[in-house]
């Protein structure tokens, strides 16, 4: 009794895209860190404005 059974292993990740999560990591942390810099730059020029 042959039951015709494709098993795949679950190691081979065939629908798995090839990522460097690393530098994923860097880009995130890199472009919160700009987007934060950018916002407090911005403050810092109202505040000037306000006070002046």
């Amino acid at each position: 009794m042959d039951a015709n059974v494709h098993a795949n292993d679950p190691r081979e990740h065939v629908n798995e895209e090839p990522r460097n999560d690393l530098m994923d990591l860097m880009n995130g942390f890199g472009g919160m860190s700009l987007f934060m810099i950018l916002i407090f730059a911005i403050m810092v020029i109202i505040k000037f404005v306000i006070s002046g």
